[in-house]
């Protein structure tokens, strides 16, 4: 599924800094629960943007653990990485998004809450 993740800018640049690093070592393959917790989310993110997106909503913001920042995932990225992490253990490296308008952006559970309004909202009527 590479064609759901956005392509690497510097694929078949000769002048590639990650060269110097040498090649990535082989993930450890998702446990049965990280799969089905990835794929529960990858069907998450389909129904948020199926959602959200006719609202002008452009994707999604997370915190990040690691260094304590948002950032900000459109939706195909989120879907790429999502799907790279199940097929392949890990999640693509990607530019994050330059100079985002927070507002474009919802919260995973603002997201969630969204959803589950709208239906409550089909079943009372």
């Amino acid at each position: 599924m590479l064609e759901d993740v956005p392509r690497d800018p510097f694929a078949d640049d000769p002048n590639d800094p990650a060269a110097e690093l040498g090649e990535p070592d082989d993930p450890e393959p998702l446990s049965v629960a990280e799969r089905d917790e990835a794929l529960t989310d990858l069907g998450d993110v389909e129904v948020f943007r199926s959602l959200l997106e006719p609202q002008g909503v452009l994707g999604l913001v997370l915190d990040c653990p690691e260094c304590g920042e948002q950032h900000y995932f459109d939706w195909d990225l989120l879907r790429g990485n999502l799907r790279q992490m199940i097929d392949n253990g890990r999640p693509q490296v990607h530019e994050p998004a330059f100079q985002p308008d927070p507002s474009d952006y919802v919260s995973w559970e603002y997201a969630r809450g969204y959803v589950d309004g709208v239906i409550d909202t089909e079943e009372s009527r």
